[in-house]
């Protein structure tokens, strides 16, 4: 008669985690790559004691295009566009960074009236940028009304692109010496239309989200980031400011017309999701004053520099850098002298701030993943470019 032996096997080795062993009942699990909650394909691989965070690990590179080494094949005029394939919710700043650096290269003068442009595309892509953001973080952590509210206005502001520009989020408009296109002869009617709307909804955005004692039960204390390891991690935007670091490019190294403009730098000193959230909560204001500043004060003139139809840097190194919706965005060129670079290396904000999440997490609980990603306004192209 056939009898079942039992088969005694070893226990597996438990390996070992950055911070000491880890225990027999820990729990690994995936998030993503294809998950809501990663606000794109992002893959994070978080280790679990119940429900406390011990570790995440993230992993990237699942829409990685080898942006840069398509760049080396582009010309100077034609690399600006695939910055925003990156973080699509900046284009038109990406695009401007860009455009700087070839102007720097070939001392490039840019018309006022273009400057003046320049910084009002830059600032209503800000908004919208924010207002994505705000409505994303707002049903991460279960609201879902505010998240229609923010794309009610967030739509004016896609239209008043449309008409100039002729598209909606990549706009391609920047180009070295100027804008591509004059401005549409409806933009300062329907801009002065768009902030009358905004200044009498910015308020309710307070009410339903900001002031309800639900939101800051899951932001406040939740995803801790000290001064030094903001700084220390390479954290800029609001991930850095929400900290009390003063980083904000357009301050401290100000560009175009930022240093006529008077706007604040908006920091809060938390350290917490709560003080990120409320660092762009502020922005949203500042960047609604420049509007207005600019907006009756566009000066006449050419929207762009006469330029050579194929543009040559002179060799050299040439380095621009600007301040996104998500921090400090940055072009490093090195040209041989021809009409292609040699080398393109972006420097973007998403990468440094994600670095910071594991930090941020240790401790908590699984729960309070999303708040914190959520804080830190991920654009996944903008990671793994």
């Amino acid at each position: 008669m056939y009898r079942e032996t039992e088969i005694i096997r070893p226990v597996p080795k438990i390996p070992a985690s950055e911070n000491g062993s880890r225990e027999a009942d820990d729990l690994v699990i995936n998030i993503g790559p294809q998950h809501p909650s990663t606000h794109g394909v992002l893959h994070l691989v978080v280790t679990l004691n119940g429900e406390t965070i011990k570790k995440i690990e993230p992993h990237l590179g699942y829409i990685h295009r080898s942006i840069e080494k398509m760049c080396e094949s582009l010309t100077y005029r034609q690399f600006i566009y695939t910055t925003s394939r990156m973080d699509y919710l900046s284009a038109h700043i990406n695009n401007l960074c860009c455009a700087m650096c070839v102007e720097k290269g070939m001392q490039i003068e840019v018309p006022e009236r273009a400057q003046v442009i320049r910084v009002l595309m830059s600032e209503l892509t800000r908004i919208a940028s924010h207002l994505l953001w705000w409505g994303a973080l707002a049903m991460d952590v279960g609201a879902i009304t505010p998240f229609f509210h923010a794309f009610r206005e967030r739509e004016v502001i896609n239209d008043i692109m449309e008409e100039t520009c002729g598209a909606r989020l990549t706009m391609n408009y920047m180009v070295p010496g100027g804008v591509m296109f004059d401005l549409h002869p409806n933009f300062q009617k329907h801009v002065h239309e768009f902030i009358d709307l905004f200044k009498s909804k910015i308020d309710e955005y307070d009410e339903l989200v900001t002031n309800n004692v639900i939101f800051q039960a899951r932001t406040k204390n939740i995803g801790m980031l000290s001064y030094e390891d903001a700084i220390s991690y390479g954290c800029t935007g609001a991930a850095a400011r929400g900290s009390g670091v003063s980083c904000d490019i357009r301050k401290i190294y100000p560009y175009s017309i930022y240093n006529k403009l008077e706007f604040d730098e908006c920091i809060e000193y938390a350290c917490d999701s709560f003080a990120r959230y409320m660092v762009r909560m502020r922005e949203l204001r500042q960047s609604l004053s420049i509007v207005e500043q600019l907006i009756e004060n566009i000066p006449q003139g050419d929207f762009q520099a006469k330029t050579k139809a194929v543009l040559k840097l002179p060799k050299g190194e040439f380095y621009s850098r600007v301040e996104t919706a998500r921090g400090e965005f940055g072009v490093y060129i090195v040209s041989e002298g021809g009409t292609t670079p040699y080398r393109i290396k972006f420097r973007s904000p998403g990468f440094s701030n994600l670095s910071a999440l594991d930090h941020m997490a240790r401790g908590q609980k699984i729960g309070d993943l999303v708040a914190m990603m959520g804080s830190l306004d991920l654009v996944i192209p903008d990671i793994d470019r």
